[in-house]
């Protein structure tokens, strides 16, 4: 597993090489399979091809034009009605203070990382975008005010071979017992 977590890198060039439905049912079943808080499983995902709805998007994802050569989108979705029951009309955005909407941020975003290194695993290129506002992104795709889209997973075969970030030393990062 080490292997495509470390070649993974953030794409933002792909080929026009369609992907096979099946690669992309495999990321969702590795989505599927991840773990979440008392095993609520808030997480929703829309798959996107239509070129229009991809357009708008990028643009209400602050215009990143680059997201357009992906194939496809994969919009995840995070649901508070996993944690919280009812008919309470709620609305969730950036400045929402319930408790629950960082559990199921925290659990759908376990998720989505589990179909990032999947894709790695399958050859595939990603880049995970999250620059974009509820009011604007949710009505493109009729998302209902009380659930909260995570992020934008673009997904394709990668037309670029981004080098490696650098990244922080093993001793600075790691703690044993204490701070």
């Amino acid at each position: 597993m080490l292997e495509p977590i470390n070649v993974r890198r953030s794409i933002r060039k792909y080929s026009d090489r369609p992907i096979e439905d099946e690669k992309i049912i495999q990321l969702l079943e590795s989505a599927r399979s991840a773990p979440s808080g008392s095993n609520t499983q808030p997480w929703h995902f829309i798959i996107v091809k239509a070129e229009l709805t991809k357009q708008k998007l990028a643009d209400v994802s602050h215009n990143q034009q680059w997201m357009n050569s992906a194939p496809v989108f994969i919009v995840c979705v995070a649901d508070i009605r996993s944690r919280i029951q009812g008919d309470r009309i709620m609305h969730l955005d950036e400045n929402s203070p319930q408790e629950e909407l960082k559990q199921i941020i925290r659990d759908t975003s376990i998720a989505i990382d589990h179909m990032v290194v999947e894709a790695s695993n399958l050859g595939l290129g990603t880049c995970w975008v999250a620059w974009f506002r509820q009011e604007e992104i949710r009505p493109i795709l009729n998302i209902p005010s009380d659930k909260y889209v995570v992020s934008i997973l673009t997904l394709g075969y990668a037309n670029e071979s981004p080098k490696a970030r650098p990244r922080k030393k093993f001793e600075e990062i790691v703690h044993y017992e204490k701070w």
